[in-house]
């Protein structure tokens, strides 16, 4: 999901329309309260930030998210129609990841947000998936940002669904690379965890999948 606060209406548009042509999830804002309210139900992939906002500026609304510690790591790109050496350099400084001026191109756009993506999922150890995260560093599970107690065992199952994220993995193999056993058939140690895991989850319980007489996957 990337997020988009422009109080340019044209614009705005413009840019979710340009974004969902190219196959992206994308949803835009005029208001910085409105992308607030929305990032406290679902964090996303990547924020699209103007610099001349009602309410408040961009800056400011970037200074917040990189005080959050639920939003500290999100990618941010700006875009703004000031293109001198000065709003570069304070946009960059205050903790956003790239700067496009206007006007930009819907190429260019698209090319350095999937640049960008690319760079910081390779360099951050979270996985995500709509509400639910999982950082592989600190081994904490969120849902909605909100930290969830798991096993050692449900954590290692979550973070071989999301390695293999859209595949889907036999209880044999879950097994093998988990537990260090085969599955015989009879065993209901993949099932139980999974059903205790999706209980935990709460609504986040629904992204794993059953793969009816195979096994899971999360969507």
């Amino acid at each position: 999901m990337i997020y988009l606060l422009e109080d340019d209406q044209s614009i705005r548009k413009f840019v979710i329309y340009a974004l969902r042509q190219k196959g992206m999830e994308a949803e835009g804002f005029d208001l910085p309260s409105q992308l607030y309210a929305a990032m406290e139900k679902r964090k996303p992939d990547l924020l699209l930030l103007d610099i001349m906002l009602p309410e408040e500026d961009g800056i400011t609304v970037l200074s917040k998210v990189r005080q959050n510690v639920q939003t500290r790591d999100l990618p941010v790109i700006m875009l703004t129609a000031r293109d001198s050496e000065y709003d570069r350099v304070l946009g960059l400084d205050s903790g956003a990841d790239d700067y496009i001026p206007k006007p930009f191109g819907t190429m260019e756009l698209v090319s350095r947000i999937k640049a960008l993506l690319r760079r910081t999922s390779a360099n951050r150890p979270v996985f995500y998936s709509e509400e639910l995260s999982v950082d592989t560093e600190s081994h904490v599970v969120s849902v909605k940002g909100e930290e969830i107690t798991v096993t050692v065992k449900e954590y290692e199952l979550l973070c071989e669904l999301f390695k293999k994220r859209g595949s889907v993995l036999s209880r044999d193999d879950l097994l093998k690379s988990i537990w260090g056993y085969s599955y015989d058939g009879e065993n209901r140690t993949v099932d139980v965890h999974i059903r205790t895991l999706r209980t935990k989850l709460k609504s986040a319980g629904r992204l794993i999948e059953t793969v009816r007489g195979f096994g899971y996957k999360i969507r």
